[in-house]
């Protein structure tokens, strides 16, 4: 089954239970897979639908930082319920050391020597560990392959 119809079916599953915050939530990134097939005229595979999710936990993420310098705990508590049910759909993550054995095979293969490939590298990768890193992660992992 696709990511795109596991979403789906979790949607009624959602309804049946009547779990606002996991329907709401699954309606939103709905919401976005809909926008991104209609802008691009496109049918969404398993890659760009975990692309989608990525993005929306980072939005997410970056909401929560901001409610809690604001100290607004409630509302910081509704985005992090949102990433919980997000992260569903994402496959497993690799660890830091993974990620850095990765990127340092990336490096090997491409020849990299310095930051000035940093953008070659970082295509490669993104490629290859596309919703399987932290790309914050990767980033730092490239940064320092590079730079040794």
């Amino acid at each position: 089954m696709s990511l795109k119809a596991q979403i789906t079916e979790d949607m009624k599953t959602a309804m049946r239970a009547k779990d606002s915050v996991r329907l709401g939530t699954i309606r939103l990134l709905q919401a976005a897979m809909k926008q991104k097939e209609v802008d691009e005229r496109i049918e969404l595979d398993d890659v760009t639908v975990i692309a989608i999710v990525d993005k929306l936990i980072k939005q997410r993420k970056d909401s929560v930082a901001a409610y809690l310098s604001a100290q607004r705990q409630d509302l910081a508590d509704i985005e992090t319920a949102e990433i919980a049910v997000l992260e569903v759909y994402l496959p497993q993550r690799l660890s830091e050391q993974e990620i850095t054995a990765q990127v340092a095979a990336i490096v090997a293969e491409l020849g990299a020597t310095g930051a000035g490939d940093m953008g070659k590298v970082m295509g490669a990768v993104k490629t290859r560990l596309a919703g399987k890193a932290d790309m914050g992660l990767v980033s730092a992992a490239v940064k320092a392959a590079l730079a040794g």
